[in-house]
Formats: C-alpha cells, structure tokens, sequence
C-alpha cells in the first residue's frame, strides 16, 4: 500500500467510512503484530507521504568510545543525510565507565562530530555511571549537551521535551513538583519525557514499581505520549499503557538480551537508535540498526 495520507482521507470521506477509519485506528491500536515485517508494513499503511512536521532521533548508553557506538554513529550519519533530523536526545551514561569529562572528545565529540557540524543539536540527560565523577555537575555545565539543569524543558515546534535525572540519588521531590508544574503550564500538542531509567522493561533490570509510581501518574493526569530511556542496553517499543508509549533506547553502544512482557510491541538486543516522525495526530517511530536497517516501526496516536 501506498503512503498516501491525503489520498487515504480524502477517499475514506468520499465513500462515507469515517466509521471504518476509527474501526481501523482501534485495530491498530489493540493488535500485537508477530514479526518483524508484518510490523513495519502495518505502521507504513498508517505513514503519510507528506513530510513530518518534525523528526528527532533517540539513542542511549553510548559513551563507551568503542567500534560498537561509532559504528551506531556512522548509521546516524547516513540516516541523517536522506531523512534529517533536527535533534538528538542522548538519554544517559554518555560517558563510561564513570562520567569523566576528560574523555568528551572519544565518546561524542569525534563519533558526531558529521551531526554537530550539520547543526544537529544533542540533548542529554544524566545517566548512573555519569554520576560517579563530580555529581555530573561538568557534564550539566558542557555546551554541547545542552542541558539547561539536571532537569529541564524545551520545546521544539509541536513537541516539549522533559529530561529528567531518573537516578536514585536525584533530589526526585523537588523534581516532581518541578514536572508537575511544567507539565500542567504545556500547551504543546506532543509531550515527550526522556530519562536514563526504564520504567517499564523486559530486560536485565524489568519493571521499575518506584518510579512507576512517581511518575506514571503525572503522565495519565498531563497527556505525556512518550517516555524514551536507556539503561537496558536493548531497544524496546511498548503499547500504550494509560495512553504512554515507553521506548527503550539503550543500544547505542552496548547490546543484551531481552525478553518480552505482555505490552511489548517489539524488542531486541541488536545495537541501534530510534527516529520519530512528527505529524499532526501520530508519531511514528522507527527502530534502526548500525547498518542503517529499519527492524520496527509503529505508531502512537494522538
């Protein structure tokens, strides 16, 4: 099929079957594709052919400086130049093995260094091994991250971002009521929280009850559509769960088995990063591996 969205409505309206549509958007909605073609051919049914309205990419637990994260990079690269994107959210352990500034160079600034000089901005927040030296605090202070605090906000078109520091030494009180506020005050259409921690996994560390618990309600009350992370060195794309899609993005570097859990869409440990689409009423996110292969693509509703 033919991505051809205005096509699509235009017909749909034509022939009096708004009914089917939403019958179709439900289907989508409730059905767990099985493999890994069938994933991606139902999700580009439901891409339209007119540019996204915007496209970030998503990649976690880089920082090793090794052939595994250039290889990523280089992938990142190559998608760039035929799909570009605006910005990179970097979701934590940006530098191993202990956060030390001092290696910047090694671990980011030569892997995506073709990003930087196209003006890809990266947006990173703070990770457990980036901790183990100064607090983090240098890596809060280094330009290229971008981060305007431990955790912070910003907007970009349709969608406003939330970093958080998901660590267990985070001050999480004086964060959450920060959250809550920002969440409350955002008009934005698309609201994407990204963290280093998995709230939701199949992975080594699998579901987190305590930052479930602090978090997950602010996203049900706020309308947060997405929640990206690392930590697990896999990637993992869930269902919505109270109308939240949690995408593991931990690969950068590093990969590890994981298994599946009743709200998983797709999961695999092959090393990789994630570009979403932005339209009017859906992103669409595609998993990418360091050859530049589109293994999973799906789509989150508005």
């Amino acid at each position: 099929m033919k991505r051809r969205q205005f096509w699509m409505i235009t017909s749909l309206a034509s022939l009096g079957a708004i009914g089917w549509w939403g019958g179709f958007r439900g289907w989508w909605r409730s059905r767990q594709p099985f493999s890994e073609a069938e994933t991606i051919a139902a999700a580009d049914a439901l891409t339209p052919a007119t540019p996204p309205l915007f496209r970030f990419a998503a990649v976690a637990d880089t920082g090793t400086g090794d052939r595994a994260q250039y290889a990523v990079a280089r992938a990142m690269v190559r998608h760039h130049k035929r799909h570009p994107f605006d910005l990179v959210l970097l979701a934590g352990d940006n530098i191993y093995r202990n956060g030390e500034i001092e290696k910047i160079n090694k671990v980011f600034e030569r892997p995506y260094q073709p990003l930087l000089r196209r003006g890809v901005k990266f947006y990173a927040c703070l990770g457990n091994h980036d901790i183990r030296t100064e607090n983090g605090d240098r890596q809060v202070e280094y330009p290229h991250f971008n981060m305007a605090g431990r955790y912070y906000t910003f907007r970009r078109d349709f969608v406003q971002f939330f970093a958080l520091e998901t660590t267990n030494e985070a001050d999480w009180e004086t964060q959450l009521t920060w959250l809550r506020s920002e969440l409350r005050k955002s008009d934005a259409p698309w609201k994407v929280v990204f963290g280093h921690h998995p709230l939701y996994s199949s992975g080594k560390y699998g579901v987190n009850e305590g930052r479930i618990k602090k978090l997950t309600p602010l996203f049900k009350k706020y309308g947060v559509q997405l929640y990206i992370n690392g930590h697990e060195h896999d990637y993992e794309r869930t269902r919505p769960i109270d109308g939240t899609t949690y995408l593991i993005c931990g690969a950068g570097a590093k990969s590890r088995p994981v298994g599946r859990s009743e709200w998983t869409e797709y999961a695999t440990e092959r090393l990789s990063f994630a570009v979403n689409e932005v339209y009017g009423d859906r992103i669409v996110i595609s998993g990418i591996d360091k050859k530049g292969r589109v293994f999973d693509r799906g789509v989150i509703w508005q």
